[in-house]
């Protein structure tokens, strides 16, 4: 395997302790697909399961993967479309960052590197705190202070990384990043890194395996536009092995006040990158996402598009699910059915299609958020009548 420039075509050797080309272009792994097996029987699904699709030879693991596959059949009434949601919140940190981080902290070990470092919003500090503690590594995570859920902080604190707050947003923290590793030694694990992203591909290898067919549409959230461009890479993978036949459409939502890439979709200008984000959905809160051109490749190449989401609807979303299917996500994973609702309300997609959303991360990672929304009642007496009086 080696590492490509998706800007120049440049080829460097798989174990550069590189981010980027050297022209400023994103690198992907070139997948060996000589080597990669058809294991896609339906059975056993768990992410190490594709260790033939994936460049590393270690393993840091803690059972990532195999999240599950619904068909969200009251949803489906509702709509009117066959609607499926892959259940990333079931990975063990409660996100899909897990999937990358099992092979970003295996390839880290790999080069001999004992120090790992990323700038977040939320899930990757707490996913990357999680498996640097695996591997008996040291972890640093710069945080946007005051802007993080509390959830996601607790979480990369007691799995020991040290936390960093930084005055500013988390473009502000990943530049900082970027420059650490460069000059200190220490190992970048945010989606730059392309080790990172073949791990976010078989969120595309297990949805082939557990339906058996590739659905006609992705719906997913946007941030740091790592997951959709990995996702694509998988589906491509598995077409060009000759194991599939179609390639689904990618849908990429982002929230209203964070959405850059939805505003040059939909002007036809050049990207230019939001200040000051702000949303509701912290996953997702994101001005400069740095995968923006394996982003926008993903979604032209598949045909799809990039819409944005108020607040009001990722919150109405969130509470959808959570009450219709008994899924409880995070804001920035009820942006894939936000987005699906209003695609489906302008009449921008066909209904005869299937659709599979990604839900990235478990709704307690930031509770807050649905505690501020509603208040409890007033406490009754402890008695029947009482009670009978709340069921009247």
């Amino acid at each position: 395997m080696v590492l490509k420039c998706i800007e120049c075509g440049r080829k460097y050797d798989e174990n550069d302790l590189r981010y980027r080309c050297e022209c400023g272009g994103l690198l992907e792994v070139v997948t060996d697909l000589d080597r990669a097996e058809d294991v896609f029987d339906g059975k056993n699904v768990t992410l190490w399961k594709y260790k033939s699709w994936l460049p590393v030879k270690s393993r840091v693991s803690l059972n990532e993967g195999g999240t599950p596959l619904y068909k969200l059949k009251n949803l489906e009434k509702g709509f009117g479309v066959e609607i499926y949601a892959k259940n990333e919140g079931a990975n063990p940190t409660g996100s899909f960052k897990d999937r990358g981080m099992t092979v970003g902290v295996s390839k880290a070990l790999e080069l001999g590197m004992d120090k790992v470092i990323c700038a977040s919003t939320g899930n990757t500090s707490a996913s990357l705190a999680a498996y640097a503690a695996r591997a008996g590594i040291k972890a640093y995570v710069l945080v946007p202070s005051g802007k993080i859920a509390l959830g996601k902080l607790a979480q990369a604190i007691i799995y020991g990384a040290r936390v960093v707050p930084v005055r500013g947003n988390f473009d502000d923290a990943l530049r900082v990043v970027v420059e650490a590793s460069a000059k200190l030694g220490v190992y970048m694990l945010n989606s730059i890194n392309p080790f990172r992203l073949e791990g976010q591909k078989t969120i595309a290898l297990e949805i082939y395996d557990q339906l058996g067919f590739v659905p006609d549409n992705i719906v997913l959230p946007v941030g740091n536009a790592g997951n959709i461009s990995a996702i694509w890479k998988g589906f491509k993978e598995l077409y060009e092995k000759g194991i599939t036949e179609k390639l689904p459409r990618m849908m990429g939502i982002q929230a209203e006040g964070a959405s850059p890439l939805v505003r040059a979709w939909k002007t036809g200008e050049k990207f230019k990158p939001i200040e000051k984000p702000e949303t509701v959905a912290t996953a997702i809160r994101i001005g400069n996402p740095a995968n923006w051109p394996k982003a926008w490749r993903a979604v032209k190449e598949s045909g799809g598009l990039f819409e944005s989401v108020s607040d009001e609807e990722i919150l109405q979303a969130q509470q959808l699910l959570a009450s219709k299917e008994g899924l409880f996500v995070e804001p920035a994973s009820a942006a894939s059915l936000a987005g699906l609702i209003k695609l489906l309300e302008i009449g921008e997609v066909d209904r005869s299609e299937s659709y599979v959303l990604i839900t990235t991360g478990h709704g307690l990672k930031d509770p807050n958020v649905v505690l501020n929304r509603f208040t409890l009642p007033e406490p009754i007496e402890p008695t029947l009548d009482a009670f009978k009086e709340v069921i009247r």
